[in-house]
C-alpha cells in the first residue's frame, strides 16, 4: 500500500504548544513522514514557527481537534456553538498555515457526552449538529479545506459510533468537504466487520488514526490487521495511517481517555515498534 505514516505529539505530550516542536527531530529520525497535531489550545501555537520547523526535518502535518464539554454543537445553549465556530476557524487557518489539508476529530458534539436520551432529544440533538456541521463545512471550503469527521466508541459518544452512524451523518450534512476519520481503537470496540466499514465509507475516508485494541503500539494486541489492509486496499487509500496514543505522564489527558498506567515502559519504544509493524504491515504483499 502506498501509505504515509505518521504519529501524535499526543503520545509525548500535551497540549501541543510551539515548543513540541523540539519533537519534530525524533520524529524524523524514527523514519515517520508525518506528524498528527492535536490542537487544545489554538493561542499556544505559533504557525510560523511550527510550519518552518515542518520544512526544515522534511515532515508533513495533519490536524485535529479536542472537543471538550465547552465545543458543543449539540448543546441547546448557542453560546457553545459559537465557542465550537470560533475554535474550529482558528484549527482550519492553522490547517492553512502547516499546509494541512483537512481538519479532523468528532466535532458534532462534546467527547463524553454519552447518555440515554429519548429518540425527540436524539433527533433534536442531531439536527442541530448537522446544522452546525454544514456552516463548518462551508467554511472549510472557502479555506480550500474538508472536514473529517471521526466516530467515538459508546463509552465517548452517544451520537455517532460506527462507520454507518458517520456516513449518515456526511450524507445528512450535504456537503462536498464533509469527509470522514477512522480510528481503529474506536472500530475495534464498535465494528462488527472491519473491512465492511472501511467499505462503506470508501471514497469519504480521509484519514486513519490506529492503535491497538488496548491504545498500544501497533502489533501487539488483539487487532485484525489483515482486515484493515484489506478494506484501505480495497477503496485505493493513499493516505496518512497514523498512530494516535497517550502518555499516563499528562494527568488531565489521561484521565479523559482513561489511561491508568503506562502501557509501555518507554513512550518512544512506542512510536519506534510501532512504526516498524506499520511499514512491514502496508509493505507486505502477501
Amino acid at each position: 500500500m502506498n501509505l504515509k505514516i505518521g504519529v501524535s505529539t499526543w503520545l509525548w505530550t500535551s497540549p501541543f504548544n510551539t515548543e513540541t516542536i523540539q519533537l519534530f527531530p525524533k520524529i524524523k529520525e524514527m523514519g515517520y513522514d508525518v506528524v498528527e497535531i492535536p490542537v487544545e489550545d489554538p493561542s499556544l501555537v505559533d504557525v510560523k514557527k511550527v510550519k518552518e520547523a515542518l520544512d526544515e526535518h522534511g515532515l508533513e502535518a495533519t490536524v485535529c481537534g479536542a472537543f471538550g464539554p465547552s465545543r458543543d454543537f449539540t448543546n441547546d445553549d448557542p453560546a457553545y456553538h459559537k465557542e465550537s465556530f470560533e475554535y474550529i476557524e482558528s484549527c482550519l487557518n492553522i490547517c492553512n498555515g502547516l499546509g494541512a489539508y483537512f481538519f479532523a476529530g468528532p466535532m458534532y458534539s462534546a467527547v463524553g457526552k454519552a447518555r440515554l436520551v429519548s429518540p425527540e432529544q436524539k433527533k433534536r440533538e442531531w439536527d442541530m449538529a448537522v446544522n452546525n456541521l454544514e456552516k463548518v463545512c462551508e467554511l472549510a471550503r472557502t479555506k480550500e479545506l474538508d472536514i473529517a469527521l471521526e466516530p467515538l466508541n459508546r463509552f465517548e459518544s452517544d451520537m455517532v459510533n460506527t462507520a454507518e452512524d458517520v456516513m449518515r451523518l456526511v450524507k445528512d450534512i450535504n456537503h462536498p468537504s464533509a469527509k470522514v476519520l477512522l480510528d481503529a481503537f474506536h472500530m475495534n470496540i464498535e465494528e462488527p466487520d472491519i473491512e465492511k466499514a472501511i467499505l462503506l465509507a470508501g471514497d469519504k475516508l480521509i484519514h486513519m488514526q490506529v492503535s491497538e485494541n488496548y491504545r498500544g503500539a501497533p502489533g501487539t494486541g488483539q487487532t485484525r490487521w489483515d482486515a484493515y489492509k484489506r478494506g484501505l486496499e480495497a477503496i485505493g487509500y493513499e493516505g496518512v495511517v497514523s498512530i494516535e496514543s497517550f502518555t499516563p505522564e499528562v494527568k488531565e489527558l489521561a484521565g479523559a481517555v482513561c489511561i491508568w498506567k503506562p502501557l509501555v515502559p518507554n513512550q518512544d519504544e512506542f512510536a519506534r515498534e510501532g512504526l516498524k509493524f506499520l511499514k512491514e504491515w502496508a509493505n507486505d504483499t502477501q
